[in-house]
């Protein structure tokens, strides 16, 4: 379905990132799944292509765009091209806004123009070996030490987290008031006594560094405070709206790119001296994808266009996350079933869609988690 939300400029900025990533990605994307993450060097070109950060300020190096349709657009052209190792929606959409929002006027001049460049990449460290979505069960701590606080404790399922140059650490900082006595502090590389452990071995994303992150007596200075002491929840509740439409995002377009590689194979694959679409069951299955793209299509383009105008709720975003990933999941898995044995060959992309879009149901709030939140924002 082509969408209605999109005007002249961001159509020229489709075609800029579309010749952005056939020139930059597309050629060592292969290598870089092989070697566990992209080159570093990439970041830095998509910086000065314009492509990370549009919406920071132009104070501070952005282009002042606040309007998420561009990150969707990104978020399109790169699922098209299955590059699935770019970091790029998580730097961009969720962990830069942080920065953003709460940032003061030093630290905004200190962080975002390197940010906004690729010279730095920046991460996000809220979960834990003990504790993922509740975050009353966070176990990193932060204790205040006069001018700066110690940081003790360790996260994992960091996305960005081997080539982060700063990370945004979920920390108690007062561990007698539960949730709301968590606060975010910016930590950097090179800091004494933080480590990176593993560069994970996953099923799918392979070319997305995902890490475990350790915090051993690190001296984070106060000034590296992120918002309010104790805020950390608030301010987390504030930011994820925008992080579960970004994956929703990404769960539509992989249902378009699906959609589109199973109409393809339909039409050129024969069995029985036909094409496979001409038989009933495989023209149903390519109707009920189309028909669930194209709801899937108008439901996220609304909530684009409410979260620009910051009208996007807790509950709406959670059923934009929940709904668009568990469709995109089903559809990518009727997409395999189509293809046969080919859908099971690493070659074809319908297979990389399969493993990379596993994980959209469990990262950014498991589907069990989004579907708690809007029960309680129906007061059951």
């Amino acid at each position: 379905m082509q969408s209605s939300i999109y005007q002249a400029d961001h159509e020229d900025f489709r075609a800029l990132a579309r010749t952005f990533l056939e020139r930059e990605v597309v050629p060592h994307h292969a290598s870089w799944e092989a070697a566990g993450q992209v080159d570093r060097e990439v970041w830095r070109k998509a910086g000065a292509a314009g492509l990370l950060c549009f919406d920071v300020p132009e104070t501070y190096g952005g282009a002042g765009i606040d309007d998420f349709r561009y990150n969707a657009v990104l978020a399109e052209e790169i699922t098209r091209v299955g590059a699935s190792g770019l970091g790029f929606p998580v730097h961009t959409d969720i962990i830069v806004p942080y920065l953003t929002h709460l940032g003061t006027p030093a630290q905004k001049q200190r962080w975002l123009p390197d940010l906004v460049s690729g010279e730095r990449i920046a991460a996000i460290a809220m979960t834990e070996p003990g504790a993922g979505s509740d975050l009353q069960g966070i176990a990193t701590t932060a204790v205040d030490a006069g001018d700066h606080f110690v940081l003790n404790g360790s996260k994992t399922f960091i996305s960005n987290g081997i080539l982060a140059d700063l990370v945004i650490v979920v920390a108690t900082t007062d561990p007698q008031a539960g949730a709301h006595g968590i606060s975010l502090l910016v930590v950097e590389r090179g800091m004494a006594g933080f480590e990176r452990g593993r560069n994970l071995d996953k099923i799918g994303m392979k070319a997305q560094d995902t890490a475990e992150l350790f915090f051993d007596d690190v001296a984070v200075p106060k000034e590296n405070l992120l918002g309010e002491l104790n805020g950390g929840f608030v301010h987390l509740m504030n930011e994820l709206p925008r992080e579960r439409i970004s994956v929703a995002t990404i769960g539509v377009a992989v249902i378009e790119h699906v959609l589109g590689l199973c109409l393809d194979y339909a039409k050129q694959r024969e069995a029985f001296g036909r094409p496979i679409g001409r038989f009933q069951h495989n023209r149903f299955l390519l109707a009920e994808m189309a028909t669930e793209a194209h709801i899937a299509r108008v439901f996220l383009d609304d909530c684009i266009l409410r979260l620009n105008a910051g009208e996007v709720d807790t509950s709406l975003a959670s059923m934009a996350k929940w709904w668009c990933t568990e469709l995109q999941k089903r559809v990518v898995d009727a997409g395999v079933q189509l293809h046969g044995g080919y859908g099971y060959m690493s070659e074809y992309p319908i297979a990389k869609a399969y493993v990379d879009s596993r994980v959209q149901t469990i990262y950014g709030g498991t589907t069990e988690i989004q579907k708690e939140i809007i029960g309680r924002f129906l007061g059951v």
